[in-house]
């Protein structure tokens, strides 16, 4: 199977205050379409650096990441701008929402900058709501919004353009049980029903028996590599302790 993206020896380190930190060393994964991946590990083990680096964000010291024909590592940073606006949706874990929009508006903001025609821009943010279970609650500003209808906004903002890759961010950290597994059923459906790479960092341990697939992460490395419905994976500790 052609992974949706794949990185490749990836070395990212953070100098503050003259004490230096290696977030990512020698990291190399691939992420494949249609999959609900779930990155797991410690805090501060190098996770979201690996989203940020993945999604063109942050760019690594060294090694590769590959999407398609796109070599992410060797573009510029106008060519990885317009890699993540066509290629991309993310979901954060503060919900970004602009407080003066509907969610309606919300949801568009992405067609807009993609110059998508009003008219279609409008029903396609009304699919992308209705897939998330808001459509009726089109018309609220995230002042009259709970944090998981927060969440699903952004959900739907995320996957309104039918990204190839979707990038989430603890997106269900600062949710009740209720609302974090509609949070991660609306991530398997959008892996399954759109074939969308879904990547997903959290420490939320409900997530695990739902994916397709759990990568444990721990000091920058890649830990284990897990299929729970398969009962397959790989410990590739030995590939760095030995």
């Amino acid at each position: 199977m052609q992974p949706a993206i794949s990185a490749s020896n990836l070395y990212k380190s953070f100098t503050v205050q003259g004490m230096r930190t290696n977030a990512l060393v020698d990291m190399s994964v691939d992420i494949f379409s249609g999959e609900f991946t779930v990155l797991s590990g410690p805090s501060g083990c190098g996770k979201s650096t690996l989203l940020a680096t993945l999604g063109g964000m942050t760019e690594p010291d060294s090694g590769s990441i590959r999407a398609g024909n796109t070599v992410l590592s060797a573009s510029s940073d106008n060519e990885r701008d317009a890699f993540r606006l066509h290629n991309c949706g993310f979901i954060f874990q503060g919900f970004n929402l602009f407080p003066a929009l509907t969610a309606l508006e919300q949801v568009q903001v992405p067609l807009d900058y993609l110059h998508v025609p009003e008219e279609e821009a409008r029903l396609r943010a009304r699919d992308a709501l209705e897939r998330v279970g808001l459509l009726e609650r089109q018309h609220l500003r995230p002042s009259h919004l709970s944090g998981g209808e927060k969440q699903r906004v952004a959900i739907a903002r995320a996957i309104v353009k039918d990204p190839a890759i979707l990038f989430a961010d603890e997106p269900t950290s600062a949710l009740d049980s209720t609302n974090g597994l509609r949070i991660v059923e609306i991530l398997q459906e959008t892996a399954r029903q759109l074939g969308t790479a879904v990547l997903c960092v959290s420490h939320d341990t409900r997530l695990f028996s739902k994916a397709d697939r759990v990568l444990k992460m721990e000091d920058g490395r890649l830990l284990s590599d897990q299929r729970p419905g398969s009962g397959r994976g790989i410990d590739v500790r030995e590939d760095w302790h030995g």
